[in-house]
């Protein structure tokens, strides 16, 4: 299958996910979401987004702005633009909708789309994640996912720098 042209098309705005999400909960389908900065794509990502994707019948990624990467991980931070960050991302045959977010964490968007469930990874407790008492209250619920251990975007770049 080679559907390589629907790629950019999976990277959408706030407004344009809310309609989507809309559509999709209407016909029925159960709607997941999962966040994060995703800088380099790694085993890890691909592990979490893949547990993710199985809570629900479409994935939508909160993709971190590149700002709000700035000031969560610090001025060195992304090494990929946020653009570039998306169309990998929106690559992905698990990932149905990817909205980039300026805020440094999703909250807004998470209360705007009302995923019927949040995914974590397992470094968070279901009262740490963004969004979570929202969706709850919702009827939706929150899911901590175990994370693949020996995988780190930080362990990544500290390797290539030498350290």
């Amino acid at each position: 299958m080679n559907r390589a042209d629907l790629i950019p098309h999976k990277i959408i705005s706030r407004e344009l996910a809310v309609q989507q999400v809309t559509q999709w909960k209407t016909m029925g389908r159960k709607v997941a979401f999962t966040n994060g900065v995703f800088d380099i794509l790694h085993p890890g990502h691909i592990f979490s987004l893949s547990e993710a994707a199985k809570e629900g019948d479409y994935l939508v990624v909160g993709l971190n702005a590149d700002a709000s990467v700035k000031r969560l991980k610090g001025e060195s931070r992304p090494v990929n633009n946020q653009d570039a960050r998306a169309i990998l991302l929106a690559a992905l045959l698990m990932v149905d909708a990817v909205v980039i977010f300026e805020e440094d964490t999703p909250l807004e968007l998470i209360t705007a789309i009302l995923p019927d469930v949040i995914i974590k990874g397992g470094d968070y407790t279901p009262d740490q994640v963004a969004g979570g008492k929202e969706v709850i209250a919702a009827g939706g619920k929150v899911v901590i996912n175990p994370i693949l251990e020996g995988y780190s975007t930080t362990a990544l770049i500290e390797k290539m720098k030498g350290e």
